[in-house]
């Protein structure tokens, strides 16, 4: 049965290339509540994530709410290993894909169809699995014959297609999402959220962040409130996301 938990997870990020007294006092002014300080060797550092306790199980599908730099986006790089917690812990049974960010691993000087690979390898796929899903994964991104061409020569919009492809291809026990990414014009956006709403109903756990509230409550049944990496509030989707709407 999958889950995931954190106990007492706290992140501090270290800031390296704060130059400059003047500079460092205006980022220290920044701070609320003891986020940002110094450490014992003058080092600008965040608390990003502060002291979550968290637990989440099969079944849940959870909504991700707060203002640009609560913390949400930490969380989910938390939940994914990505980060190592300051102090706390993290643990979790399941495999865990995080779509975070879909171009990474994606090669410029490699074929489309290497980068199936490359991107495929990176999310935890074996090469039986990509062969045997290359195919369609081609066949979703619509991109023909430019599969055989170097990334390099594809437009911004053909570059997240294939990626988009690619990473809703896994199969996943443990979901993470980072908004919900445009990938191109209305009628592959239709395709696109078919793919997404099919990828989400195969995983036992679902974490999405965004700022659409109204989509939030159309897929979650739960919703977790970022506030300056604190949780604020964890709980039923509505009665959540009505309590962070009256305080904005």
């Amino acid at each position: 049965m999958a889950f995931v938990e954190l106990k007492g997870a706290t992140l501090d990020l270290p800031i390296y290339d704060v130059q400059g007294r003047s500079l460092k006092k205006q980022v220290l002014r920044m701070g609320r509540r003891n986020t940002i300080a110094e450490d014992n060797a003058g080092v600008i550092v965040v608390r990003a994530i502060d002291n979550v306790d968290l637990r989440l199980e099969s079944g849940d599908r959870i909504g991700l709410i707060g203002h640009n730099g609560a913390g949400k986006s930490t969380l989910l790089r938390t939940m994914a290993g990505i980060y190592s917690p300051t102090t706390g812990t993290v643990t979790s049974e399941g495999k865990i894909v995080p779509l975070l960010d879909i171009s990474l691993g994606m090669d410029d000087n490699s074929s489309g169809y290497q980068n199936i690979r490359l991107r495929g390898l990176l999310l935890g796929m074996t090469d039986a699995e990509i062969k045997q899903k290359a195919d369609e994964i081609a066949e979703f991104c619509e991109l023909g014959d430019y599969l055989d061409l170097p990334l390099r020569t594809y437009s911004s919009g053909m570059r997240v297609r294939l990626a988009f492809a690619v990473s809703t291809a896994v199969d996943a026990e443990i979901l993470l999402l980072d908004e919900v990414m445009g990938v191109g014009d209305a009628s592959f956006m239709h395709k696109a959220k078919e793919r997404l709403a099919d990828l989400h109903s195969r995983a036992e756990i679902v974490v999405l962040a965004m700022h659409a509230n109204a989509e939030i409550r159309r897929v979650c049944n739960k919703a977790l409130w970022m506030e300056r990496g604190k949780v604020r509030a964890f709980g039923p989707v509505e009665e959540v996301v009505a309590a962070y709407e009256a305080q904005v």
